[in-house]
């Protein structure tokens, strides 16, 4: 075998063992992945944490609801005031103006439909509302050095699978700082301190189900754990897109008025009925 021979064998093989040592890290052939495919829809309105929700099955329109989160005293301060301009219909959210995306992890509590390409090296999460698209690596890299990460709407994830179930971390998230993020129409908010570990799989053939771990150490006392289900929607159901810069988001009424819901839940223009 001549030299360029051997420098072939050589990289073929460096080639195997570099894409060997990936799997062992978190990648999978793709006909060991799960079954996600299809359209899925977030069971329940957009509170984002259900478990706390006070009055309970209070949606984010009905007067007076909140949330429980684990906030220290500052941040709560902060939720408590955000609820103040809720109630009296002064509370803005960014994406209702198509201000900016939605961000993680609102990008899992939205209303409308989601879908979920899976393959051996990444899981990507596109939803139709927004539209918004965060992707979650699995090749086994580790997250770049401090001083090249910064705060964007859906940070930096990496996961890995434990079975069918997929285990991911997302970090370098943009926070609260100018109201550009919040969870809910609540008003709920995070620091850009926060980090999220999320187990999804499916809980059933027609389920899946995310349970996010939220640590913050700027605006939490301990561990915030919320889950959110996700329903499969018929095989003929359709995606559609969002252009925000035609405001098909709000559409505005004959009089001039946007068609949202006001803090009681009723539509604010009767033209929208």
């Amino acid at each position: 075998m001549n030299w360029l021979g051997r420098i072939s064998v050589a990289s073929a093989a460096a080639v195997v063992l570099a894409s060997t040592a990936l799997q062992g890290q978190g990648s999978r052939p793709a006909a060991a992945l799960p079954d996600w495919s299809g359209v899925w829809q977030m069971q329940g309105g957009t509170v984002f944490d259900r478990a706390t929700i006070k009055p309970p099955n209070g949606t984010v329109n009905t007067p007076g609801a909140r949330e429980f989160p684990p906030y220290n005293a500052e941040w709560e301060a902060r939720y408590v005031a955000n609820l103040k301009r809720v109630a009296d219909g002064s509370f803005p959210d960014p994406i209702s103006t198509c201000g900016t995306p939605a961000g993680f992890p609102r990008l899992m509590n939205l209303p409308d439909t989601y879908e979920f390409a899976l393959t051996p090296n990444a899981v990507w999460i596109l939803t139709e509302n927004g539209p918004n698209t965060m992707r979650i690596y699995t090749d086994g890299r580790k997250f770049p050095p401090a001083d090249e990460l910064w705060g964007t709407y859906t940070g930096a994830s990496i996961g890995h699978w434990e079975g069918d179930t997929l285990v991911f971390t997302t970090i370098a998230l943009k926070g609260s700082k100018d109201g550009d993020q919040i969870l809910d129409r609540t008003g709920l908010i995070l620091s850009d301190a926060a980090r999220v570990t999320t187990r999804m799989r499916k809980a059933d053939d027609m389920t899946l189900e995310a349970v996010m771990t939220i640590e913050d150490a700027t605006a939490l006392t301990k561990p915030w754990v919320v889950t959110k289900r996700y329903r499969k929607m018929p095989p003929d159901t359709w995606v559609w897109d969002y252009a925000c810069a035609e405001n098909n988001r709000n559409p505005i009424s004959p009089s001039g008025r946007t068609l949202t819901t006001g803090p009681d839940g009723k539509i604010l223009d009767k033209d929208a009925r």
